[in-house]
């Protein structure tokens, strides 16, 4: 048996668990992982440069493919670099299994290359941390390695799915002697883990059913969510049977329910307080991760409910709006079908809860309408661009808003109803402009898609080795929003009107994304006119197998203008 055998069948256990995807970064003491994985016929192995990069293209190719992606590193700094991926991939709920590689544990700290303390490196951030054992030869330790690893692999699936992390300490030599051959045994042991399906239980389902008509303002509010097509009839059936209000930003991907309140944080933040308490639940259902809207947040704080179920399958709960009276673990589909279920008879009190809906649904007419008419502007702004993107988008894409104001751009502006197929994706769990782009290209590596990104300067030029590496995205698209420094701290309060705010704050950089097209070969093009819009979107969306970089630069105060001028429009809609 060759003496890495227990290390190269960790890629075989992968395989045979599902597992096809392995991102792999250069490195020497990681050579055992590296080879197992890229000699393995049933794995799709890529390779890059920047650990930081890599990780994020690790946590897009988990979300689209619905598993966990293999991640490999070198020792030393390099595990450090994938830090801000894992700490994404754990407060989205991501599954990554992070494989680095390490010296023998006498040789840390003893001045030796590439060494540093890698033991729980990342703390709370993954769901666990295990050892391998640096020593293959007996029996014991080969039956403890392919126990870990199915361990590991059987916990990053486990809701709240997430990040696991194995370190693998290698004594040299690392890699095979020519006359060595790399084989997978056929005999790896397979540690299948079966779960419960997440069902409301009949204790819970009494419950729901002697409290429910108790309630007459019942909301719905939705956070981050993956697109569930069962999940969206659930709650399309339920909005029909119990005529209860609906609230999700861009990123609940609830865009398919007709009925979706989508712009909660535009009118709220112009709302009056009168109108504020006619919206106000005495019932509250949540469900998903974060939500965007600030507007909405200090909304709930404020105006709290009774009562407040959440629906969540497994996990700690956060208490977002601070006032959760109760946890139903469930999955959110399971929840909304059985209350579709129960009866709803015509009464008085009925007709309270149609009453609160009207509330909301004036609310929302009122936001579209606005939108409707805002549009075109006489100066040409990022906002505007997002909605002309955003009215253009292909059926059946991926749509990817980096943080900062892109995904505010696009939360104001929504998707319709009528925009089949659309899948929305963000870094919303730690809310960092760190790997935007890198998540965007994992996305695009591995599905035939259009891939449409929306990107700041800041994010973009910040993760631009997102495009380091060897790998065609002919599926890319990205929309540039270049004005030249972070125009979200002349959004917010606070920053915008401090003297250090263009240094230190919106810190002004002069780049363009022409020289980097040139260097990676993508399309350049330039919305320098209002007039070639219409063109330049046509050719953007024109999928001809090469990247294309749509670049829109702007000046900042013009885009808060802007901005400020759909706020103060949706304000005056009140004074009518």
């Amino acid at each position: 048996m060759a003496r890495f055998q227990p290390i190269y069948d960790i890629a075989e256990l992968c395989s045979r668990k599902g597992l096809t995807q392995a991102i792999l970064c250069p490195g020497s003491r990681c050579a055992p992982l590296t080879l197992a994985f890229v000699r393995h016929p049933d794995i799709t192995t890529r390779t890059f440069s920047d650990e930081r990069s890599a990780g994020f293209v690790a946590l897009g190719i988990a979300q689209q493919k619905k598993a966990p992606a293999v991640v490999v590193c070198t020792s030393g700094s390099a595990a450090y670099n994938l830090a801000p991926a894992v700490a994404e991939a754990w407060f989205s709920e991501t599954p990554l299994i992070i494989l680095t590689a390490d010296r023998p544990a006498e040789w840390i700290a003893q001045h030796d290359g590439q060494t540093i303390h890698q033991t729980e490196i990342f703390g709370k951030h993954v769901k666990k941390f295990f050892q391998l054992p640096q020593e293959y030869e007996h029996a014991d330790s080969q039956w403890a390695i392919n126990r870990i690893v199915n361990e590991a692999i059987n916990l990053s699936f486990q809701e709240p799915k997430g990040p696991v992390h194995i370190n693998a300490p290698f004594r040299e030599p690392l890699y095979p002697s020519k006359e060595d051959a790399i084989t997978f045994s056929t005999t790896v042991r397979v540690m299948d883990e079966y779960t419960s399906p997440f069902t409301l239980s009949e204790e819970q389902k009494k419950k729901l059913t002697s409290e429910w008509r108790t309630f007459h303002n019942t909301l719905i509010v939705a956070g981050q969510h993956e697109d569930d097509p069962e999940l969206n009839q659930a709650l399309s059936a339920f909005f029909a049977q119990h005529n209860i209000p609906i609230a999700g930003d861009v990123i609940s991907n609830l865009h398919d329910v007709e009925k979706l309140v989508r712009h909660a944080d535009t009118f709220l933040g112009q709302a009056s307080n009168d109108v504020k308490k006619t919206l106000r639940p005495d019932l509250l259902i949540t469900f998903g991760k974060s939500i965007i809207s600030k507007n909405l947040k200090l909304f709930l704080r404020k105006y709290t409910p009774k009562v407040h179920w959440h629906i969540q399958p497994a996990g700690v709960v956060a208490d977002t709006f601070q006032s959760i009276t109760n946890v139903f673990n469930a999955s959110p589909a399971n929840f909304f079908q059985f209350l579709s279920s129960l009866p709803n008879t015509e009464s008085f009190e009925n007709q309270k809860q149609n009453n609160f809906n009207k509330f909301w649904e004036v609310e929302e007419r009122r936001a579209v309408r606005t939108l409707e008419d805002f549009f075109p502007q006489d100066e040409f702004a990022e906002l505007e661009l997002v909605h002309t993107i955003i009215q253009n988008l292909p059926e059946n894409c991926n749509l990817h808003l980096a943080n900062s104001m892109s995904v505010r751009y696009a939360n104001s502006i929504g998707l319709m109803a009528h925009q089949k197929g659309i899948q929305v994706y963000s870094n919303r769990g730690t809310s960092g402009i760190d790997g935007c782009t890198s998540t965007a290209v994992g996305h695009s590596l591995s599905n035939d898609r259009p891939n449409v990104l929306i990107t700041g300067d800041l994010a973009f030029f910040y993760d631009r080795n997102a495009f380091w590496h060897n790998y065609t995205l002919p599926n890319l698209r990205v929309v540039l929003l270049n004005n030249h420094g972070g125009v979200i701290f002349k959004m917010i309060d606070g920053p915008g009107s401090l003297p250090e705010a263009d240094e230190y704050f919106i810190t002004r950089q002069k780049l363009s994304a022409k020289k980097l097209c040139e260097e990676f070969g993508f399309d350049h093009l330039k919305l320098d006119n209002k007039r070639k819009i219409k063109n330049l979107v046509k050719d953007f969306f024109d999928f001809d197998g090469k990247t294309k970089i749509l670049e829109l630069e702007t000046d900042t105060l013009i885009n808060k203008i802007i901005f400020d001028n759909l706020k103060e429009k949706i304000k005056k809609s009140y004074e009518l």
